[in-house]
């Protein structure tokens, strides 16, 4: 009996470092077709092909919440593998083997043909470019910020904060948007270090700070679970510039470069998603909302330095 949509190959494959192997390890892997005609058509067929005609695709994964990781019952989830699901539905694909890997050894392994698509969140670069071939982004991310209810103190970005000096902004101890605040030019005592996310929004709740900070869907899930109507996102935050660039990060799945079909027919498929408005509800239970949206940011301009 086939394994139904997004199920993991756990037995093959948790808690190797580098994901499957070859083929032979895989209970999907296609043996000798039946007759030399079928078996030229195998050799023939490029990866989307060989997919379409099999009913399933191996994807790679490094189990990171919110974007792909498996649930304590060994089904695969996540923003990434989500996109993922529906678009290959769409192109005929109905089932996803998922390979836990290491996120460095991710782009090896597809390299590697250990899995054909790496579905994980994986933010577009140059130097990854340089190795894979990204899909166009699914969703972009940034930082965001949360204040009291109506925004008294005027705050839509960290030159804000820096501009107020009674102002104070909760951060989690070790986080970027510390070194982020402190390059902007926000001042020590104005910066108050906690332990945990819901420690930050405590603070605030309390007036202890008047902002917290933290990547974009980490705060979205905060506030939906916290369900505070005195506290809220800033809707138009800026996004901080940083040595000359913005913060903002664009994810996409990743194929070989060889795989040009797969990855164009992957995008169109995604660009009907968008139009539709459907990547969005697909987003949007993994704490992202419309701010998230990748908009008609491309892999090529994401990779540009």
């Amino acid at each position: 009996m086939r394994k139904k949509l997004g199920t993991l190959l756990l037995a093959a494959c948790l808690g190797l470092t580098a994901g499957c192997g070859n083929g032979g390890d895989n209970p999907h892997a296609s043996g000798t077709a039946g007759g030399n005609g079928n078996k030229d058509v195998a050799q023939n067929e490029n990866t989307l092909e060989k997919a379409q005609r099999q009913g399933y695709v191996s994807i790679g994964f490094a189990n990171e919440n919110p974007y792909a990781y498996a649930t304590p019952d060994g089904q695969l989830t996540g923003e990434a593998v989500e996109v993922a699901r529906v678009i290959l539905n769409n192109l005929g694909i109905e089932e996803m083997d998922g390979v836990l890997t290491e996120f460095g050894s991710l782009i090896p392994g597809l390299q590697a043909k250990r899995f054909d698509i790496i579905t994980a969140g994986m933010f577009i670069n140059e130097e990854r470019s340089k190795e894979v071939a990204f899909a166009n982004p699914e969703y972009s991310i940034g930082e965001a910020i949360a204040v009291a209810k109506g925004n008294p103190h005027n705050l839509h970005s960290y030159e804000d904060i820096k501009e107020n000096p009674e102002v104070k902004v909760a951060v989690m101890v070790g986080a970027i948007e510390i070194d982020y605040l402190k390059k902007v030019g926000v001042a020590d005592n104005q910066i108050v270090t906690v332990p945990d996310q819901p420690s930050a929004i405590s603070a605030l709740q309390s007036n202890r700070v008047q902002a917290v900070t933290m990547t974009g869907p980490s705060l979205q899930a905060m506030l939906d679970s916290t369900k505070d109507p005195n506290i809220e996102r800033v809707a138009d935050f800026e996004q901080p510039v940083i040595d000359g660039k913005s913060v903002r990060g664009y994810g996409a799945a990743a194929f070989r470069k060889e795989d040009t079909a797969f990855r164009e027919a992957f995008n169109a498929e995604l660009e009907k998603l968008k139009e539709s408005g459907e990547l969005l509800k697909i987003l949007e239970p993994f704490g992202f909302t419309e701010d998230e949206l990748p908009g008609d940011m491309t892999a090529e301009e994401a990779a540009k330095p």
